[in-house]
């Protein structure tokens, strides 16, 4: 997963601030539930394939490229794609999907495709790692050996990082973003509306207004 073919974080950064994917200064929901006040919206990017291209792990020995759903489909397909047109080989992309533990598990017959093989696992961004660490456990409970695993941006590197995820970590690009619990989230306290356009904030709003909060 790499955007363009470089590793200049200031470009990934770039791209993602001219397809408009970079909004700050609002008040979002993220998919863990936590609140923050910038968010990067990746289906803004998705549309623009040509932005969108693997190199980094061009010389990596790969078989599978897993990425959890659902925005993560994208990637691994792409990524397995390019890269199989790179080293000559089929490379395959699979997903792994949400159980209600939401956990990320193989479905569709997945982990018989990973099993004793070389897999990268990918992901767009991090903010508490915890989907991506779920895809590691879940990869290597299948038999896989995890080569590496990279987000493209990772929004927490304080406590994201290859320590927490137990395997080899990177990322395209970092970009250090307050995260809040919801019971303690000072832009909740200050009154700064929540953001029902991207993010999880409609469900939010939602459960909030069912609760009679």
């Amino acid at each position: 997963m790499q955007l363009t073919n470089t590793d200049n974080m200031a470009d990934i950064l770039d791209i993602l601030k001219q397809t408009g994917a970079i909004i700050a200064d609002s008040h979002f929901v993220l998919t863990s539930g936590k609140h923050a006040p910038l968010y990067i919206n990746k289906d803004a990017l998705y549309p623009h394939t040509d932005m969108v291209s693997e190199e980094k792990f061009k010389d990596t020995d790969i078989d599978v490229v897993v990425a959890p759903a659902l925005g993560g489909i994208i990637l691994s397909q792409w990524t397995a794609s390019h890269l199989s047109k790179l080293k000559g080989k089929e490379i395959l992309g699979i997903y792994t999907e949400k159980d209600p533990e939401s956990n990320q598990i193989f479905k569709r017959g997945y982990d018989l495709l990973v099993k004793d093989k070389n897999v990268l696992i990918i992901e767009d961004l991090t903010s508490t790692g915890g989907s991506v660490k779920k895809v590691v456990n879940t990869v290597r409970g299948a038999g896989g050996n995890i080569v590496a695993v990279c987000v493209m941006v990772n929004k927490n590197p304080g406590e994201v990082n290859e320590a927490f995820i137990g395997a080899p970590f990177s990322s395209l690009a970092e970009l250090p973003t307050e995260i809040y619990d919801s019971a303690d989230c000072p832009l909740c306290k200050s009154g700064v509306p929540v953001n029902a356009l991207v993010g999880h904030g409609k469900k939010f709003l939602e459960e909030k207004k069912a609760a009679g909060a």
